[in-house]
């Protein structure tokens, strides 16, 4: 199996990072992608990959940290993609209105400006988007052309949604939010062909029942991939031979 969006790079597993890796390989998880948040972000998110044959970066500017200085930050986003680093997507990219409203036309711009930067490059896209599904689609659609693929990350929308993104020649990235009870996404994902799914965890955040509340880790990709193979009646296998598949699709990993 692959977690196709992991901050394991982040401060929440410093003091037990490389158990939570053995953890995660333990429960079948080989591949892990990082997507990247800022310019702060990019030197421990690098140092991680370094160490780690089986660790893929990302590089991007998160919506909720463009500000202000959204054009310094893309700066530093851009000078890494230009560089010696492979990444294996721009990411994660797009737009949350869930905190704050202020910076939208701003979000709006960065996330144009990244989604172009990413087909110039022949990279998938990694789409953030939190109550925001109208205009995240409105800068999608804008910027639709056969260049333009990638994973919607954190997929929680509805059925409209959801083939909205794959017309666009996007993956659904689910994760635990797929596990939550009287959440919704479960009845989505079931009407969806596991063709359009890859797998997540979005660690440390969204832990999938029965760890909800918790910190989140890559280990429990295990626990969203059986929850689908319930939603669609087939085997556990099945799940993660065709996700895996998808994923590798997606980043020519």
């Amino acid at each position: 199996m692959i977690d196709t969006h992991t901050h394991i790079y982040l401060k929440q597993f410093n003091d037990d990072r490389e158990d939570m890796l053995e953890r995660a390989q333990q429960a079948g998880i080989q591949e892990f992608y990082l997507p990247n948040i800022d310019k702060d972000s990019i030197a421990d998110l690098k140092e991680l990959a370094a160490r780690h044959s089986n660790i893929y970066p990302m590089m991007g500017l998160h919506p909720s940290h463009v500000k202000d200085d959204y054009q310094e930050q893309l700066a530093a986003v851009f000078k890494e993609l230009n560089g010696a680093t492979r990444y294996y997507a721009v990411g994660e990219i797009g737009i949350d209105l869930y905190w704050d409203k202020s910076f939208i036309e701003e979000q709006k711009k960065a996330f144009g400006i990244q989604i172009e930067k990413a087909k110039e490059m022949h990279l998938p896209i990694v789409i953030h988007s939190r109550n925001a599904f109208e205009e995240t689609f409105e800068v999608l659609e804008a910027f639709a052309d056969e260049r333009l693929y990638g994973i919607f990350h954190c997929f929680t929308g509805n059925l409209e949604h959801a083939q909205r993104a794959i017309n666009l020649n996007l993956k659904l990235g689910i994760g635990g939010v797929v596990t939550f009870k009287n959440g919704g996404l479960d009845k989505v994902v079931e009407k969806i062909g596991l063709e359009s799914l890859v797998l997540e965890t979005d660690a440390p955040y969204l832990a999938p029942a029965p760890h909800r509340g918790k910190r989140n880790e890559p280990a429990y990709v295990k626990l969203v991939a059986q929850k689908i193979a319930d939603l669609h009646g087939v085997t556990f296998q099945e799940v993660d031979r065709i996700t895996t598949q998808n994923a590798h699709q997606v980043f020519k990993s």
